[in-house]
């Protein structure tokens, strides 16, 4: 009996990359729910500009939940679809009644730098596997999210 898994990986590696996929897709879920209520809540000045941008930030959450759920399913596992799961496992809080724009800005600037370092150990995580695609597709999430961190703190000056 093998002790790989279908796409060649050891089944001890894919098993721990699942693990941390899954607390990445929950991190995703709760982050992608907070973007989602500052597009809803958003008022002010900003409103305009602030509301475009948190629909653009979240459905390109919304992308990558799946990404995340289907990379989990790749590695031979099942992702987390339980609100349940997502708060236990989730190191991103829920963000409740927050209207002013600086400080949605702030959670979003949070949420993404919460996303960057989950990435980065699973980056090192599927290096040390020899899990291309794990890997590959957080460097990407990485230097996208990387860029979208320095537009926020140029917004907040």
């Amino acid at each position: 009996m093998s002790d790989t898994n279908s796409i060649g990986l050891h089944e001890a590696s894919a098993s721990q990359l699942a693990e941390q996929l899954n607390s990445l897709l929950s991190n995703y879920q709760l982050f992608y729910m907070n973007v989602r209520g500052y597009h809803w809540n958003i008022k002010g000045s900003d409103f305009f500009e602030l509301h475009v941008k948190f629909e653009e930030f979240y459905t390109d959450l919304l992308t990558k939940v799946d990404e995340v759920a289907e990379r989990i399913l790749t590695l031979g596992h099942q992702p987390v679809h339980a609100y349940s799961d997502y708060f236990r496992l989730s190191s991103i809080e829920e963000d409740k009644n927050v209207t002013d724009g600086e400080t949605c800005v702030r959670g979003v600037l949070k949420g993404f730098q919460t996303l960057i370092e989950l990435q980065r150990e699973l980056l090192s995580v599927a290096s040390d596997a020899d899990d291309e695609g794990t890997a590959a597709q957080m460097s990407d999430y990485i230097r996208e999210q990387e860029k979208t961190i320095w537009m926020l703190n140029a917004y907040l000056g």
